[in-house]
């Protein structure tokens, strides 16, 4: 069954779903991908690793009070019966963990299995300011802008951080989005090409370029969706009757409650 949405579903973009759609889009990319490219051309799946640490806060359920010396001393000389706890608000325990991210790789087919163009397909941690996922995203952003390889971004997050290569003013200056697609090509340094979409319209089509002489590949990003939806079988899964984990402007909130309620998902 497809999603009731025409576009990206608002609700995958939360906690809950996102780490699956992601592995599941990196995959329905490279299989497009291989059934339109060239020979010579195909496309593979790489992946990123990078070490965090996960933090879990542990709240005591008894609270130890220790009394300074000095306190001590004092009250049994009879200075004060004011009593001083000094106590912690808890403990914070941090253990190391990997955390593995997707990319989809269009390599030549020969020994050198040269590089050509890699696809991006940001995840929260890429967009969380200060995080080790986004300063390990953006060295590799930086390495590739100056390489000889194209860079396809595609980002269906509403929340975090501005990520992709373009400027952020000057997208702002060309209209509004809810996602965004960019690509840099590595022969046109410093131009990038987007796509701007809008939570109430299908994804669209973008172009995926080869290597010289070779013309675009076009990646309609909307039947990409499609199967990962179906193949995650996510309208058994999602709970429509509730709000998308990234809040909308009202008007948009009004649409998709108005949509759900036509599709049955909602009473």
């Amino acid at each position: 069954m497809p999603s009731p949405f025409p576009g990206m579903d608002p609700f995958l973009e939360g906690r809950a779903f996102w780490p699956g759609l992601h592995h599941r889009l990196i995959f329905c990319i490279a299989e497009a991908l291989n059934v339109s490219l060239p020979p010579g051309l195909a496309a593979d799946i790489g992946e990123r690793l990078y070490v965090v640490e996960a933090e879990r806060s542990i709240y005591p359920d008894v609270t130890v009070v220790r009394r300074r010396p000095e306190t001590r001393r004092r009250e049994a000389t009879g200075e004060t019966a004011q009593r001083e706890a000094v106590v912690s608000h808890g403990v914070l325990t941090a253990y190391p963990f990997e955390m593995r991210e997707g990319f989809v790789e269009v390599r030549t087919t020969n020994a050198a299995r040269k590089l050509v163009t890699i696809i991006e397909v940001l995840s929260p941690a890429n967009k969380a300011a200060g995080s080790e996922g986004r300063q390990e995203y953006l060295q590799k952003q930086r390495e590739i802008l100056r390489s000889e390889t194209h860079l396809l971004e595609i980002d269906l997050l509403r929340s975090g951080t501005h990520t992709v290569a373009a400027p952020l003013d000057g997208l702002q200056s060309r209209g509004r989005w809810d996602y965004l697609m960019c690509l840099h090509r590595s022969t046109q340094r410093y131009h990038y090409e987007y796509w701007m979409n809008h939570v109430r319209e299908p994804l669209p089509a973008v172009l995926v370029p080869l290597t010289p002489g070779e013309p675009d590949v076009p990646l309609d990003l909307q039947a990409v969706l499609n199967r990962a939806y179906d193949s995650g079988r996510y309208v058994l899964l999602v709970d429509y009757r509730a709000e998308p984990p990234t809040p909308l402007g009202d008007e948009d909130a009004q649409w998709i409650d108005t949509l759900l309620r036509q599709r049955g998902l909602r009473g």
